[in-house]
């Protein structure tokens, strides 16, 4: 008599309690290995940036894939150097300036917005939300020693690399994790998360720049002391959405009233300005083929993933915001509901 042994319901049963179980803590696990995880991710946005340089190279200069994954490679640590040297040696006395004076400048300009009873509510619940975020406390250990960030973006860059080596080892690892009757819609949402991801990056790239050149020639010509870093600053701002170029004007802001009124009121125009052409002329064109997030969606998951990740969170939400979008369009309009949803065009 095998009173004790699970009948068919009991074992459906049995099955679904471990697959909850067993969720729970893949979700756990991957909680507490965010920080990780967003490193990977940034790590894959490196890898795309160097396969597209790489096919440019294939297709222009005519080159087999090795020597142009080789090339790829040496362009973009060509370019970190470049960035390394603006930022230690051409433009290294600004951005000691900026980094010493940015406590004191952000305390002036809190002080003079808190002169206005909004003003100083404003200021008030600015500070009470950053003040237990997650991204004020990397903030915080980043000031405290820089050891960790190095590392950080040193793993970032090897992972890249070793990324870049062979991303089809990757993608048919994932592929087998997933049952066989849907690796053709995974396969799919994939190449179209790669395609948005690497049109994205090339938008992004272009505003960068853009924003960077015309917010530093703006403030050269306003009279603000350290206009390079700041446009150097303003222009790494463009990978964070609305909230990067809003933070990245403060210490514009602080330091222009230091020299004056006048160079107050031309980093205020000069943002103006440059805001209102890459809003209604840069932006627009070089987006016209990326996948288009109401920017609604887009404030509020870029504050939302910086409050569960952190500072690396914050600086790379735009492009999982993207990863987002994509799959839910691949995955769920079109495989699940079956909308007309096309697949991006590179």
């Amino acid at each position: 008599m095998n009173r004790l042994r699970p009948d068919a319901d009991d074992t459906r049963f049995i099955r679904r309690v471990m697959l909850i179980i067993l969720i729970v803590a893949v979700v756990a696990a991957l909680w507490r290995a965010g920080d990780l995880l967003i490193l990977a991710f940034g790590s894959i946005l490196g890898a795309i940036v160097i396969h597209a340089f790489a096919d440019l190279y294939h297709e222009r200069l005519h080159l087999a894939r090795r020597p142009a994954l080789g090339l790829a490679i040496a362009t973009i640590l060509a370019a970190i150097g470049f960035l390394v040297w603006l930022f230690g040696i051409q433009f290294g006395a600004q951005v000691n300036a900026l980094v010493v004076r940015l406590p004191s400048l952000l305390a002036q300009l809190a002080a003079w917005a808190s002169q206005s009873p909004v003003g100083a509510k404003i200021v008030d619940a600015v500070q009470a939300a950053f003040a237990g975020s997650r991204v004020a406390r990397d903030i915080g250990g980043l000031v405290n020693g820089a050891g960790e960030l190095i590392l950080n973006c040193l793993l970032l860059l090897i992972g890249a690399l070793f990324f870049a080596a062979d991303p089809g080892i990757y993608r048919r690892g994932a592929l087998l994790m997933v049952p066989p009757s849907i690796r053709p819609a995974i396969a799919d949402a994939i190449d179209d998360v790669g395609v948005n991801l690497r049109l994205w990056l090339r938008a992004e790239l272009i505003g960068m720049t853009s924003m960077g050149l015309l917010i530093g020639f703006g403030l050269w010509v306003s009279g603000v002391p350290s206009w390079g870093a700041l446009g150097l600053l303003a222009g790494l701002s463009e990978f964070i959405p609305y909230i990067g170029p809003t933070a990245a004007m403060l210490p514009a802001l602080g330091l222009g009233a230091t020299v004056g009124t006048g160079p107050l009121i031309g980093a205020l125009v000069t943002y103006a300005i440059v805001r209102l052409v890459q809003t209604n002329f840069i932006t627009p064109f070089v987006q016209s083929r990326v996948v288009s997030i109401p920017p609604a969606i887009t404030v509020f998951a870029i504050i939302g993933i910086g409050m569960v990740f952190g500072l690396f969170g914050l600086f790379f939400s735009a492009a999982l915001l993207v990863v987002i979008f994509t799959l839910v369009r691949s995955l769920y309009l079109r495989e699940m509901l079956g909308e007309d949803v096309d697949a991006p065009e590179e």
